[in-house]
């Protein structure tokens, strides 16, 4: 099977701070890859990185498109970067008011993505919108109230409708669940879980969360200080850890 991305030897600096120390790795198709690490290891710079938001200093990153096109993130346009944040990649952010428009009405922020991949007849805009917001499970007499009127939980899932309705080939996904009540959390979780599986995802996710990676991502990048120190199928690393960092992780996590 050949690799959706590739990331090899990427590097960022902050002045004297390297934030992303060469990193490699390999992303599949269906595959969720979780990077983990706590607040100042580099993972949020790395995902920003990935998606063109932030210039490197070393390194490439390549997408292997669905004709088999290798495209190198930091050599195309950025218009073309935008489409493809538009159509092909999805971005969602831990704050969903960052990847939503708060003046829009619900099913217009959906919309916004089907315009993008060329859908313009109204009705079935619409339609489509309908069925994605109970998709996320969202009563879809929401579909003209603003974003403004929904809650924390209800504006995080409408953000994830809007950013899978267009069928991405892959998604970035920064804190996802960060901000949220333990109760909106557990329930915004098996919804990702439910769509990951059914729609098939290729996820980078990024989190501090241990339980996050464990009931999600089938791989795992352990990052600290902006290098990898490990990483692996994540059953295998967070049952038998051997990096001390990511012991220390693994038992901050199983302390009440």
């Amino acid at each position: 099977m050949k690799p959706l991305l590739k990331v090899n030897q990427l590097n960022k600096y902050y002045g004297n701070i390297q934030a992303c120390n060469d990193i490699s790795f390999e992303l599949f198709p269906s595959q969720v890859l979780g990077i983990v690490g706590e607040s100042g290891s580099g993972k949020s710079t790395l995902l920003s990185a990935i998606a063109g938001n932030l210039p490197i200093d070393h390194g490439d990153v390549t997408y292997i498109n669905g004709s088999d096109n290798h495209l190198e993130i930091f050599r195309i346009s950025e218009a073309k970067r935008r489409a493809l944040m538009r159509t092909e990649w999805g971005f969602v952010r831990q704050n969903p008011r960052d990847g939503l428009r708060m003046n829009v009405s619900a099913g217009a922020n959906i919309g916004e993505r089907l315009l993008d991949v060329g859908m313009r007849h109204y009705g079935n805009i619409r339609e489509e919108a309908a069925r994605w917001l109970q998709e996320v499970e969202i009563d879809p007499v929401r579909i003209d109230d603003l974003p403004t009127t929904f809650s924390g939980g209800m504006q995080q899932r409408l953000q994830l409708a809007r950013v899978l309705v267009s069928r991405p080939r892959l998604i970035l996904m920064d804190e996802p669940t960060g901000g949220l009540d333990v109760s909106v959390q557990a329930k915004l979780l098996d919804l990702l879980r439910s769509l990951v599986r059914s729609f098939g995802l290729s996820v980078i996710l990024v989190t501090h969360d241990i339980g996050v990676i464990r009931l999600l991502a089938h791989r795992l990048l352990v990052m600290q200080k902006g290098r990898v120190v490990e990483s692996g199928l994540t059953d295998q690393v967070l049952d038998d850890p051997q990096h001390p960092y990511t012991q220390l992780l693994v038992s901050a996590a199983l302390t009440p």
